[in-house]
């Protein structure tokens, strides 16, 4: 009777496998964007401080960086209150 069950829950458990390995990489690609844009924010700041750009043209870099790392942190957030959810 189990080996029947089993046979036919696997291609639902197998789809549930997969929808999870997907949540998973839109976690870990959310959390690597927001890392990838704190190293080009501080990178920024070096340029900044070294006098390698103005600061008109660091102000605006800096406010793109700055709404995309807020997007890409809301991006992390929802993944993980979706975890949390289930």
């Amino acid at each position: 009777m189990f080996i029947i069950d089993d046979l036919l829950l696997a291609p639902a458990r197998g789809i549930f496998y997969v929808f999870r390995e997907v949540h998973r990489q839109a976690q870990q690609q959310a959390a690597n964007e927001a890392e990838a844009v704190r190293m080009e924010l501080a990178e920024l700041y070096m340029m900044l401080e070294t006098e390698k750009i103005p600061a008109e043209e660091f102000e605006k870099r800096e406010s793109q960086l700055l709404d995309h790392l807020e997007q890409a942190e809301s991006r992390m957030a929802a993944a993980a209150s979706a975890s949390e959810e289930r």
